[in-house]
Formats: C-alpha cells, structure tokens, sequence
C-alpha cells in the first residue's frame, strides 16, 4: 500500500474517531446489542453446536478417505450424485450458517468439488425439515411449501452455477490435488473396515442432531416424542461413541484427530465470533430493535412486492444472524406488521443460509470472487424468486 493511501486511511479513521457519536442513545443501544448477541451464540450454539460441528469437520478431514470424497462429492462424480449427495446430507444435520462453515471447510478440503461443496454450505442450515414444518404451520402452508420447493432447488441451481462460474479454476484445483492442510492427514487405506468409520463419523452427526433437537410447538407428534428423550439419546450416543473411540482408534489417530479440529477451530473462531459481533451492532438480536439500523426501518419498506423490497428483505435477511429456526417467529412479527409475502420468502431464503459472519469465514475459503459469487447467487435468486411468488400470491 501507498504512503498516500495510508494517510487517507489514517485521516479516515480520525475522522470516525473524531465524529462518533457516542452520545447517542441508538449507538450505544447497537454497541451493548452486539455483545449481548455475542453472549447468546456463546451460550446457546458454541459447546452443543460449534464444538460438535469441529470434531466433525476434524473427523472427516482425518478418517474419511480422499477417494470416498471425490467419489460422492468430487468434481467429476455424476451430478445427481454429487449434488443429491451433498443436498440430503447438508439437510439432515438442520444447523444454522456458521455451524455449517467447518463441516464445508473440511468436504472441501478433501477434494469435493465447488458446486457439491456450495450445495452443501447452503442446504446446511436452509433445507431444515423441522424449520420447514414450523414455517408451514406458524405462517401458513403456502409459504412453507414456497420455502422448501425454493431451498431445494437453490442448492442445486446455485452450486450448479458456482461450478459453471469457476470451471477453469475448479478444473486447476481439480489437477493438483486437494489441499495440502489435509492432504496428508489420512490415508486411503484405513486399519478399520470402511463401516467402522462411517458408524464413528454418523454418531457423531446423530449427537450434534439430537443435542439440538428444538421443542415442538405440539405436545403430541414425532418431534414431540423425540424431543422428550433427546438428551437420554445423546447420551446413549456419546457412550457408544466413547467406546468407538478406545476400541476402534489408536492414540496416534486419536491425537490427529484433535490436532486437525484445533486447526479448524482455531481458523473460523475469531471470524465467526468478530463477524456475530458486528452483525449485532449492525442488526440488533433478532427481535430487539435496538442496533444501528432501526427495525421500523426494514419494516416499513419491505410492504407491498416491489423488487427493491425484495431486495432489502435479501440483503437484510443475509447480513443478519439467525439461530436456527428463530427466523419463524421473526417473520410472524414482520407480517404482522406489513411485510409483504413476496420479501417474507425472500428473507427465508437468504437468511438462515447466510450471515455476516458466515461470510468472514467463507471468504477465507473460497477467496473474494468465489465468496462474493456465492452471495450475489443467494441474494440475486432469493430476491427474484420473493418477487414472482409476492405476485401469485398477493
């Protein structure tokens, strides 16, 4: 960098410094709302989601086999295959936007390819069965049926294109092989019947699953019943898994095992918790209106149809941080309110598949183009796709 752009840096930041106000009530409502964002994720979604989610990250970069990756994921596996593979995996671990982000690092690292990879990233937190069900039942059938038809099909259609997009560069990373974080990390060839680790890395997904497993709005149902003994089943789960681990692993193994998800978590962290931290001076918690961009503001504009409403509810919806399914009860206080249906779909179809810091983190990934493509792709398709379903319905 230039000595003159420093010195329009430093007369930039001065000048923030200088012209902040802090006085005001609003800014100093945003600056405590960002921690409290960042106390909740801490306590609701670090130990039972986040840790779950970098042992697995860890697991799959040390125990799954590069061969098996490129077979199912790769960039010259069929595509129904690939992208079937990566879709109905994704959606049955039912895990917000920055839970997903290790669990992608790792795929993608073993060699699977862009559109599979991107696929997975957003059908992760945004094909969720069980947010698919609540959306139908608080918000209306149609709107749910809007909001799974469209999560399916964007996690074809946008790791299609991100493939399309980025085939010569995909076709280079393709040659020379998978990156060398995790190249040597494993071998093809396993001590342990292929089974073995595939049961190890299943418990696994099935204790991040059942530890997160929401209460039903019924007192009677599957997720009912299932939610009345999710924590006797993550217990059951976390013995068989113990007794995998000393049975079936060698220390040696063991210790990679952890080396490889220190390296993820050590990696994503500080992003993803600086990213929370500023999304919520940005965006306030979900429910408060009380971070820099006033919530009466987005409600009064995202009314009506039009495109730019549909847009705002894009953008709005992919800067924001949604727990997973919070963003039902979200949507139920802005239609009452007047959001149109064609922006309440929109949001549902950006939001709980980005957030700010999801996108700190995908970026040191992916890099710059590919971040931004993958982003302009979710927003771009979820505002088209809001806009024409706001004029059928409406």
């Amino acid at each position: 960098m230039s000595e003159s752009w420093k010195l329009v840096l430093l007369v930039v930041a001065f000048a923030l410094a200088f012209f902040l106000p802090i006085e005001s009530p609003r800014m100093q409502g945003a600056l405590l709302e960002g921690f409290w964002l960042l106390k909740d994720y801490a306590r609701q979604h670090v130990i039972l989601c986040l840790v779950p989610a970098f042992f697995i990250a860890g697991a799959i970069g040390q125990f799954v086999s590069q061969g098996a990756v490129l077979r199912y994921l790769g960039a010259k596996a069929p595509r129904p295959v690939a992208y079937g593979v990566a879709s109905i995996s994704g959606s049955i671990l039912a895990v917000c936007s920055c839970t997903v982000l290790p669990l992608f690092a790792s795929i993608y690292r073993r060699g699977a390819g862009l559109g599979p990879a991107t696929a997975f990233l957003y059908s992760g937190p945004a094909i969720n069965v069980l947010a698919m069900i609540l959306t139908a039942r608080v918000l209306g059938l149609q709107l749910g049926l809007a909001r799974a038809v469209g999560a399916v099909a964007f996690a074809f259609v946008v790791g299609i294109l991100m493939a399309l997009l980025f085939r010569r560069e995909e076709a280079e990373r393709q040659k020379d092989g998978a990156d060398p974080f995790t190249a040597a990390a494993a071998s093809d060839a396993s001590p342990r019947p292929p089974w073995q680790d595939a049961l190890f890395l299943g418990t696994m997904v099935a204790i991040l699953v059942f530890a997160n497993w929401g209460a039903s709005n019924q007192a009677v149902g599957f997720f009912a019943a299932v939610y009345s003994v999710h924590w006797p089943l993550t217990a059951a789960l976390l013995v068989g898994l113990f007794w995998m681990m000393f049975r079936w692993y060698s220390k040696d193994e063991l210790g990679q095992w952890v080396q490889a998800t220190w390296g993820f978590a050590k990696q994503i962290t500080p992003l993803l918790l600086g990213g929370i931290l500023v999304s919520g001076w940005l965006m306030g918690r979900p429910g408060h209106d009380a971070g820099l961009v006033p919530s009466s503001w987005v409600a009064g504009v995202v009314g009506g149809n039009s495109f730019g409403a549909n847009l705002l509810a894009s953008v709005v919806g992919a800067l924001m941080y949604f727990a997973t399914l919070t963003e039902v009860p979200i949507l139920q206080t802005l239609l009452g309110s007047g959001m149109g249906q064609g922006p309440a779909l929109a949001l549902l179809l950006a939001g709980p598949a980005l957030s700010l810091p999801s996108m700190l983190v995908i970026n040191s990934y992916l890099g710059p183009r590919k971040t931004l493509a993958y982003i302009s792709l979710v927003v771009v398709m979820a505002t088209a796709t809001g806009w024409l379903y706001g004029a059928f319905a409406g």
